[in-house]
Parts: structure tokens; sequence; C-alpha cells
């Protein structure tokens, strides 16, 4: 959890203590990466999609993911990502993308007025447009 943005670890750590009242376990698959990271797992993702537009929709680039500068956990389980469906905007955290159900970022406004609409993909998400 090293290098994550302090708000979005101490919201997942409220969340996760919350979860575990409910017999859930938070695993986190990934959260903080560096550029050379995300890099890799950007080539990868070309390889198995076979061009850049399509792995785009999956993995974003060093410069514009939001895992490099910390503000994104990729939580795993079943039971885990339901329960953050169902009770995640009550701790600002908020699923982004409908095909990425594991991915969580912070988004403190959810507390009072929930998660914001989603992002088709990445693609389609301000943000990653670079």
């Amino acid at each position: 959890m090293a290098n994550l943005d302090p708000d979005l670890l101490k919201a997942l750590r409220h969340a996760a203590t919350a979860a575990a009242d409910d017999n859930v376990t938070f695993y986190v698959n990934s959260g903080w990466r560096s550029p050379d990271y995300q890099n890799q797992l950007l080539r990868e993702a070309i390889f198995t999609y076979g061009s850049e537009d399509e792995a785009a929709r999956w993995v974003a680039t060093a410069a514009t993911s939001p895992h490099v500068k910390g503000d994104a956990v990729d939580i795993g389980h079943s039971d885990a990502t339901a329960w953050l469906a169902k009770h995640g905007a009550e701790y600002g955290l908020c699923q982004i993308y409908p095909n990425e159900p594991w991915h969580y970022e912070l988004r403190p406004k959810a507390i009072d007025d929930g998660c914001p609409s989603m992002y088709a993909n990445p693609t389609q998400d301000p943000r990653m447009q670079q």
C-alpha cells in the first residue's frame, strides 16, 4: 500500500474494517505502480489485445494511469468487489469503469452524493486523453 494517496488509503482501511464485520476480506491486487511497471502492463495488453486502441480499453499509459499517481486500487475477490459496489460510496470509494469491477478510486463527494456515473471504459475517461 506504499505510495497510495493517504486519503485513499484511509478510506480503504475504513471500508475494509466495515467489510470485515460482514465477513468480507479485501485483497488489494494492485495499488501504486511505477511508470516502468505500468508501461510493461500496457505492452502486455497490446500483445494480448492486438492493438494499442484495444489495449487502451483496459490499461492506461504511465502518463495517465491513476495507479502511477497512487490514486487507484484494484480489489480482488468477487465478494469484496460486490461489497464495495454496494457500500463503497459510503467511504468515497467508487468504481470508475463497468468493465473493471475491481478498480476503485476515491471520490469524497460520493459520501454525500453517491458515486458519479461510470465511464464506459478508460478510452471514454477524459483523464486518459493525453
